[in-house]
């Protein structure tokens, strides 16, 4: 059976040019949360007889400023269904969403759609509004922590922040990844915009938001933590 998505609601040349453009890009995550549903999504998950990935992001999974079905989830149904592997993709990104908006819809949706695997791409909110790291990490933690009782296999998608933040605090938040997906053992991508943070031309023209084109970036960037997972059936 072929792979499907499902959108639940939701979303440089110098040192100190290299730094405002990556600021740019942690603000492409930050945002008010969206109430409402996607452009053409529907209030109802149907029930799917292939195993479901859950995506629980941010705005960098909810196809924020790009067309619709044009994102790395939208690539990655296709490299599904390419590689012949039989999987639903339910996609529950919130534009501006936290780790607290994360944990507080988890249940509700591991309930509803049952997933087999969930990609938590979550947290680069909470650094840029400077909350706790603390709490941030108990957050991400929770939502593991629950979606493995869910009896669903986890990959954390990581991200990182300049260090114009303050060094301790960026490498508190990077570490925090790999410190959660050791301690569950969790899939890690340890950075999101690996290899293409700095590339203009990989961003829209407000030099915040991911193009079409850097999508591909994303789905190769996070390909090498979730395949493992994956099973053919």
């Amino acid at each position: 059976m072929d792979s499907q998505i499902t959108t639940l609601p939701r979303a440089t040349r110098s040192p100190m040019r290299r730094f405002c453009v990556f600021v740019g890009l942690l603000l492409s995550i930050c945002g008010t949360p969206s109430t409402g549903l996607a452009a053409g999504s529907s209030t109802a998950v149907p029930q799917a007889s292939s195993p479901v990935v859950l995506v629980l992001g941010d705005s960098l999974s909810a196809e924020y400023g790009l067309q619709r079905d044009s994102g790395w989830v939208k690539l990655l149904d296709a490299r599904l269904r390419e590689q012949r592997y039989d999987y639903t993709i339910t996609n529950a990104s919130i534009s501006g969403e936290t780790t607290s908006g994360g944990l507080s819809r988890v249940d509700e949706l591991l309930a509803r759609v049952k997933p087999a695997i969930v990609i938590v791409e979550l947290g680069g909110n909470d650094a840029l509004r400077g909350l706790p790291l603390g709490t941030t990490q108990q957050n991400l933690e929770a939502i593991v922590e629950r979606s493995q009782k869910a009896h669903a296999t986890v990959q954390l998608v990581g991200m990182m922040i300049p260090p114009n933040f303050g060094k301790a605090y960026a490498d508190r938040f990077a570490a925090m990844y790999v410190t959660t997906a050791r301690k569950y053992g969790a899939a890690l991508t340890p950075f999101f915009f690996a290899g293409f943070e700095t590339r203009l031309d990989l961003f829209q023209s407000d030099r915040i938001h991911p193009t079409a084109a850097a999508q591909t970036r994303l789905l190769e960037n996070m390909w090498p933590g979730l395949e493992p997972l994956l099973k053919r059936r």
